[in-house]
C-alpha cells in the first residue's frame, strides 16, 4: 500500500475525539508522525501509545486553542522533536446551541474565542514552519458555513461562516509561499460532538451521517490533492447546491425541519 505521507509531520488541534482522532489514526497509517493536541491530555496519551506502537512514533501536548500562547508552545515542542512540521489541520471547535433571545454577548464571544480565534491562534503559530516546509494548512469548517439547517444554533453558524470568509483570503495571501489551504465543511459526522441533540434526534438523522474514519479518508485525500473546498456527505452537498441556485427551496425546508423538531 503507498503511504501518502511519508516523513510528514503533522499537527491536529482537537485530537481527542470525533474527526480529529480519526484523522491521527488515518494520517499514521499513512506515514505520518503526528502531534496530537488537545485539552484532555489524558485522553490523547493512551491514543498516542497506541498509534507509536503499530506506525510511527507520534507525540501528545496538551494545548487550549482559546489560549494565547499555547500554540506556540505546542509548535516549538513538535519541531523540538520531529525537526519540522508540513501539514496543520485546525479541527478544534464546539458548538453552542440556544435561540438568539435566550443567548447573551458573552455566549457568542465564547463561541468566537475556539471555533474563530482558536482557529487564528493555530495559524499564526504554524505560518513560520509553514514558510518553510511549503506545507499544508486543513481547517475543518461546516456545512453551516453556507447555509443553516435549523434555529437554535446562530452562534456556531456565524462561526463557521466567519472561518470560511477567512479560508478565502487565507488562500489567496498564502499561495506565493507554496503553502495550500484546505476548507473541509462537513455534514452530520458520528462523533461526539453535537450541538446538543436530544437520543431521538441523534436516532432520528443517523442515516445521514458518515463515520469519523470515513470522512477522515476523505480529508487525508484532499489535503494530498490541495482542494481548497470540500464538502463532505451527499446531504451537505444537496444541501449547499440548493442555497446556492434554489435559496427559497432550502428556506422552506429548513423551515418544515425546524417545526418538526
Amino acid at each position: 500500500m503507498t503511504k501518502l505521507f511519508n516523513n510528514k509531520v503533522v499537527l491536529i488541534t482537537g485530537a481527542s475525539s470525533g474527526i480529529g482522532k480519526a484523522l491521527s489514526c488515518e494520517f499514521a497509517k499513512n506515514g505520518a508522525n503526528v502531534i496530537l493536541t488537545a485539552r484532555r491530555i489524558e485522553l490523547i496519551s493512551s491514543f498516542v501509545e497506541k498509534l507509536s506502537s503499530n506506525f510511527n512514533k507520534c507525540i501528545a501536548i496538551k494545548s487550549d486553542v482559546a489560549l494565547d500562547g499555547d500554540l506556540e508552545k505546542a509548535i516549538k515542542e513538535g519541531v523540538k522533536e520531529f525537526g519540522h512540521i508540513d501539514i496543520v489541520v485546525a479541527n478544534a471547535g464546539f458548538g453552542l446551541a440556544g435561540n438568539f433571545e435566550n443567548l447573551k454577548l458573552e455566549d457568542y464571544k465564547k463561541q468566537f474565542e475556539t471555533n474563530v480565534f482558536g482557529v487564528l491562534r493555530t495559524i499564526y503559530a504554524s505560518l513560520p514552519e509553514l514558510k518553510k516546509t511549503k506545507g499544508s494548512i486543513c481547517i475543518i469548517g461546516s456545512v453551516n458555513g453556507v447555509v443553516s439547517f435549523s434555529t437554535g444554533s446562530s452562534a456556531y453558524i456565524m462561526s463557521k461562516f466567519a472561518v470560511r470568509g477567512l479560508i478565502k483570503s487565507l488562500s489567496l495571501e498564502l499561495s506565493p509561499y507554496g503553502i495550500s489551504v484546505t476548507h473541509i465543511m462537513p455534514g452530520f459526522i458520528e462523533t461526539e460532538f453535537d450541538i446538543k441533540e436530544t437520543e431521538a434526534e441523534k436516532r432520528k438523522y443517523n442515516w445521514l451521517k458518515i463515520s469519523a474514519e470515513k470522512a477522515a479518508r476523505l480529508i487525508i485525500r484532499a489535503i494530498k490533492d490541495k482542494n481548497l473546498e470540500v464538502i463532505l456527505t451527499r446531504h451537505g452537498k444537496m444541501a449547499v447546491y440548493l442555497e446556492r441556485y434554489t435559496p427559497y427551496i432550502l428556506r422552506k425546508l429548513s423551515s418544515l425541519f425546524s417545526k418538526h423538531k
